[in-house]
């Protein structure tokens, strides 16, 4: 992410300097850049103490599973020899039950995220069914507790240009649709290449070409399917993040992709965590 900022920075500057951008469109890009820094800053914030908070309950369950054996192993004893009553053997059976059932709360929010997450997947796949039924240019999936949605160049755009083609609005559509059922999702729109060199009136290379298309996704949302403009960040890495080798027209054809990508909110999320400490 944060090598994401440093290039969407570059990318912004380039915009500004190039003889076909206004000044008004690159104070626009510059203002777009700095929210969608501000966007990054906050989510690495996040991200951070959502890190340390995991670490921290890691190692209390660790710590908890090993009291739970210890008890465990003195309840056995108690009850093989016969020397406790049955009130203290009552004592040990309910701080057993109780750990067991705190184990279960931390290890339900760790799951619980991720099976929202398949849930998204699967509304996703069964609602674009339709318009892709062999995923030939649309891919969805999750990953590193994130869904991802990869729709191919040739689904969204002509060779080279940024102009939305008509028909792929029957699938934004569908996926606007699901993603305005979902508020709680942060999303991210990221524009990739193949790394065969572009350069026109308007556009400078493959890192520009990358970001409008980025753009244009994020601005049809919008404008056409009414997703939350404060939920959108958009951006572009160019040829620099290939999902095949860039040696044949196939490994080509899977770089030239728009990426959305759908990011649980962490503040719930370390709000659910502070709910099962307390």
């Amino acid at each position: 992410m944060k090598r994401f900022v440093w290039l969407l920075m570059a990318t912004v500057l380039v915009a500004g300097t190039s003889s076909c951008v206004s000044k008004k469109k690159y104070r626009e890009a510059l203002a777009r850049y700095e929210q969608a820094d501000k966007n990054y800053k906050k989510f690495r914030q996040n991200y951070m103490e959502c890190k340390v908070d995991n670490e921290k309950l890691r190692s209390r369950i660790k710590a908890l599973e090993s009291s739970n054996a210890g008890l465990q192993k003195a309840l056995d004893k108690c009850i093989s020899l016969n020397q406790q009553g049955n009130v203290n053997i009552q004592n040990l059976i309910e701080k057993i039950n109780s750990a067991n059932e705190y184990i279960r709360s931390l290890v339900e929010i760790y799951h619980r995220q991720d099976s929202l997450n398949r849930v998204l997947k699967e509304q996703l796949t069964k609602s674009v069914a339709d318009v892709n039924p062999d995923d030939e240019d649309l891919d969805i999936k999750v990953q590193k507790g994130v869904v991802f949605i990869s729709l191919s160049d040739k689904m969204l755009f002509k060779s080279g240009s940024t102009r939305i083609n008509p028909q792929a609005d029957k699938v934004l559509a569908k996926i606007a649709k699901i993603i305005n059922a979902h508020p709680d999702y942060e999303i991210l729109i990221v524009g990739n290449t193949d790394n065969v060199p572009i350069r026109t009136n308007c556009i400078k290379d493959n890192w520009d070409l990358s970001v409008l298309r980025a753009t244009a996704i994020t601005r049809r949302l919008q404008h056409k399917f009414g997703v939350d403009p404060k939920r959108m960040t958009a951006g572009g890495r160019g040829e620099w993040n290939p999902k095949a080798p860039n040696d044949t027209e196939e490994g080509r054809r899977l770089n030239r992709r728009t990426e959305i990508i759908l990011m649980p909110d962490l503040d719930q999320f370390l709000s659910l965590m502070k709910q099962v400490e307390e």
